[in-house]
């Protein structure tokens, strides 16, 4: 089989990459954030309102978060981008701030029990205030967070009251 130049090029360029990946592996990386703390991927429950929750670091110090808030009235679905810094000189607790949004469907009673909000529709943007706090040689994490959110499409409204205590469990 003849190799031609023009494939040659493509197989150059992997090879070039791939040893340059292996190069920037040998250098040793100082990493600082939550991430270093033992944990980069995190699944639990979120409390008040009740929530299921997924949060996975994309790089050292920041995560994204995704929640699902389910009633027998409908469900909320919530995506956060979450910058986090560390909090008193420890590797345990950080601070985060963020910001993302919501898509929401409600039932027909959750209207009836809801007229300033009978839309049964709820899309709009959130943002994210709190402390995070991985427990030292176990698989828990902590965290204490406010979820301000402005609906805009259904019925418009802010809605400061969403705050909540998760726990989850932590895995690489």
């Amino acid at each position: 089989m003849r190799i031609t130049p023009f494939l040659l090029i493509p197989i150059l360029g992997l090879f070039n990459v791939q040893v340059q990946a292996q190069a920037y592996s040998l250098e040793p990386v100082k990493k600082t954030g939550p991430y270093t703390t033992g944990y980069q991927k995190a699944i639990g429950v979120k409390m008040y309102p009740s929530a299921i929750s997924y949060k996975s670091f994309l790089t050292d110090t920041k995560a994204i978060e995704a929640l699902g808030y389910f009633t027998l009235d409908g469900f909320r679905a919530t995506v956060l981008i979450e910058k986090y810094s560390p909090f008193a000189n420890t590797d345990q607790l950080s601070w985060y701030i963020g910001y993302g949004g919501h898509l929401g469907l409600w039932s027909e009673e959750w209207k009836k029990n809801n007229p300033t909000h009978d839309a049964g529709i709820a899309l709009g943007v959130d943002g994210v205030l709190g402390l995070d706090y991985k427990i030292k040689n176990a698989p828990l994490n902590l965290s204490l967070d406010w979820q301000p959110s402005f609906n805009i499409v259904g019925s418009s409204y802010f809605e400061s009251g969403w705050a909540g205590l998760g726990i989850r469990y932590t895995f690489k």
